[in-house]
């Protein structure tokens, strides 16, 4: 299966130019470890439509898989989970839940993750931490059922 990935970073400052991304270029070589194809990337500010519009550029560019970091903790200008679950069709409890398991493991502070993971049109989108070290593990906790949930998604239903 051919995973075609698009990568958003969601951070106010990075957009402005205040600091560099480091959240995308780390889930990009995520992502080519893993032997995917990143074929769109986007900066933008933590604002629901500006992460919106990105995740429907990246689905209408082709990406089966998009990967957002940054936006999913408890500032108030936090929105990713609040923009993504908008556009989606339906959400993905147990990726939450299993990268939120795992990080106990590593840091205390992983209870106040909201990463999470949905169905937009035919693409699995999941937001993971805006930390680099914390988004590509994140990704790797859950990266087993990455390529059969893309696959289906992308399945034609048939009629009975």
């Amino acid at each position: 299966m051919n995973i075609r990935v698009g990568i958003i970073t969601v951070s106010d400052r990075a957009s402005r130019g205040l600091y560099d991304d480091l959240g995308g270029p780390a889930l990009q070589r995520a992502a080519g470890e893993y032997g995917w194809s990143v074929v769109a990337e986007s900066l933008v500010p933590d604002e629901r439509r500006d992460i919106q519009n990105a995740i429907q550029d990246h689905i209408t560019q082709g990406c089966n898989l998009i990967l957002t970091t940054g936006g999913t903790g408890v500032a108030l200008r936090d929105v990713t989970p609040e923009a993504v679950r908008e556009v989606a069709v339906r959400e993905l409890p147990g990726f939450g839940e299993v990268m939120r398991a795992e990080s106990m493991k590593i840091t205390k502070n992983a209870i106040l993750s909201r990463a999470l993971a949905v169905v937009v049109d035919k693409a699995l989108v999941i937001c993971l931490p805006g930390k680099p070290s914390g988004a590509v593990e994140c990704l790797s906790f859950v990266v087993g059922a990455i390529p059969h949930c893309v696959e289906v998604l992308q399945e034609v239903p048939t009629n009975c």
